[in-house]
């Protein structure tokens, strides 16, 4: 059973307008408790001012009062932990950096209750979970699919999930993704520049902006849509050109947005499909322009993408941080083959 916990908060001078907000500055750092947490307890009754229940987020608060928040410690979540081995690439009290591998799913769902990122990290951070919304568990800030490697950051505290959650929702977090795709995106190409949503900015950067949202008939997928979508904006850069002619690139693809399989839908939409992408990959790789590097290409079991590079200010510090994660085996290996198939040529 969870232990009832109590703090008193005096108010400071010249409080906000509201009772959410001046307890969201003046409450002690120890309690741990987002504004979005405050509100919460707020609506269900937990602040009270000389004993009378104050429910109400707009509530107006005057210096020097002095005002109760009572709630429970964080209750475990159903989640089990599980004894899973994790790349921790950095750790401190607010949060835990993962280079996450491969064939792991982030969350746990129907058809993956177990095995997953979340159940490694309850086992691994233990009691130092502070609580997210009431439960002991990791916050969730922002995930990569199941067959996408790489880095994701997940908050210790309900203060660093609030915080790095409105960091990743203003767009105010750097991720480059690496990733090898079919054909070479190129600013020259007349196809391309006539494929609406594409335009090319300086450098021969490729800019995708399309709204996505679900598949009509197939609810697994997403797709670009005009209207009635969510606003989605990737970048990309050929760092190199496979085959003679190109075949094949590798790709620096940065996010200006974050949603669900974005890279890979956008790829896909300039025609320009992840190689193993089962579900929005491209055309056949050229076996005249690649050699046997297009039949083990064309075998990678999985999406060639991996979350090469982190980064986002520390939600408690304040300081700026920035992970980067090396490609795993399996597309270091594919990279390999591809550069040993033909000689390997700079971004035009």
């Amino acid at each position: 059973m969870s232990t009832p916990r109590r703090f008193q908060v005096t108010i400071g001078p010249n409080p906000p307008g509201r009772l959410d907000k001046a307890l969201a500055r003046d409450i002690p750092e120890q309690a741990g408790l987002s504004r979005s947490r405050l509100v919460k307890l707020i609506a269900e009754g937990a602040v009270t001012r000389a004993g009378a229940v104050l429910d109400d987020p707009r509530a107006r608060v005057a210096e020097g009062e002095v005002l109760e928040i009572g709630f429970a410690d964080p209750v475990d979540v159903a989640a089990r932990p599980e004894a899973i081995p994790l790349d921790v690439v950095y750790e401190d009290t607010a949060l835990v950096v993962v280079n996450k591998p491969a064939g792991m799913v982030v969350h746990p769902a129907p058809g993956a209750p177990s095995g997953t990122l979340v159940n490694a990290l309850l086992a691994h951070c233990g009691q130092s979970l502070s609580g997210i919304g009431g439960e002991r568990r990791p916050g969730i800030v922002h995930r990569i699919d199941k067959d996408t490697s790489g880095l994701l950051v997940v908050a210790k505290t309900d203060k660093a999930h609030a915080v790095l959650a409105a960091q990743f929702a203003a767009h105010r977090t750097e991720r480059h993704y690496k990733a090898l795709a079919h054909g070479v995106p190129d600013a020259a190409e007349s196809r391309l520049r006539g494929v609406r949503g594409i335009s090319f900015e300086p450098g021969g950067v490729l800019k995708i902006t399309t709204q996505l949202a679900r598949h009509r008939t197939d609810r697994q997928r997403q797709a670009v849509v005009w209207s009635g979508g969510r606003h989605a904006v990737t970048r990309a850069r050929v760092e190199e050109i496979f085959g003679q002619p190109g075949a094949a690139a590798l790709l620096d693809c940065w996010l200006e947005t974050g949603r669900t399989h974005q890279i890979r839908v956008h790829m896909a939409h300039a025609g320009h499909g992840l190689i193993g992408d089962r579900v929005y990959g491209g055309r056949r790789l050229s076996a005249a322009a690649l050699g046997a590097a297009a039949t083990v290409a064309q075998a990678f079991p999985r999406q060639a993408l991996h979350a090469a590079t982190l980064g986002f200010c520390h939600p408690e510090t304040g300081r700026d941080m920035r992970f980067e994660a090396p490609l795993p085996a399996d597309m270091a290996a594919l990279l390999d083959v591809l550069r040993s198939a033909s000689s390997p040529r700079p971004r035009p």
